[in-house]
C-alpha cells in the first residue's frame, strides 16, 4: 500500500467513500460533474494535498491535508486534516491510522506548528479513533452551512 497524491482518475473512487455513510450519503451525489471541477482547483493549490492510500491501483483510503498560514504563533502554519474516509471492506485493519500518521508527519516536514481537525458531532466513534491518536477536543467549532 501507497499513499499518494490523488490523480483525476481517483475522483469517483474517493466520492464513493465519501457518499458511504448516513452524513455522506445525504450530501454527496457521486458521478456529479461538479467533482471533477472541484478536483481541478484542490490539485492546483499548492497548499492542498488530497491523498488515496492505493494498495494495487485500487483506493482503499482518501484525505485531504490543507496549510492554512497564520500570524498567530509568530507566523506559524497550520495543517488542517479533512474527509478522512476508509472504505468499508478495509476498517479495523490500520489503514485510517496510516493515513492520519502520514498527515501528520508531512505537516511536520512543511513546518506546521500543529495539526488540527473538525469532525462531526455525531460521529463517536471517530472521535474516540482521533483521541487514541493523540488529539484533543480542546476548542468548540462551528459552522455556519449555505
Amino acid at each position: 500500500m501507497e499513499i499518494r497524491r490523488a490523480t483525476e482518475e481517483d475522483v469517483p473512487a474517493i466520492v464513493d467513500m465519501l457518499a458511504d455513510d448516513p452524513l455522506g450519503a445525504r450530501r454527496e451525489r457521486p458521478g456529479d460533474p461538479a467533482y471533477a471541477a472541484a478536483f481541478k482547483e484542490i490539485d492546483s493549490d499548492p497548499r492542498q494535498l488530497l491523498v488515496v492510500a492505493d494498495a494495487d491501483g485500487d483506493v482503499i483510503g482518501t484525505l485531504q491535508l490543507t496549510f492554512i498560514p497564520g500570524l498567530s504563533r509568530l507566523g506559524s502554519s497550520r495543517a488542517l486534516i479533512e474527509a478522512v474516509r476508509v472504505r468499508t471492506d478495509q476498517r479495523g485493519t490500520g489503514l485510517g491510522t496510516e493515513l492520519i500518521q502520514w498527515a501528520i508527519d508531512t505537516a511536520r516536514t512543511r513546518g506546521a506548528a500543529l495539526v488540527q481537525l473538525t469532525t462531526d458531532a455525531t460521529r463517536e466513534d471517530a472521535h474516540r479513533f482521533y483521541e487514541r491518536l493523540g488529539f484533543k477536543a480542546t476548542h468548540v467549532g462551528m459552522k455556519l452551512i449555505f
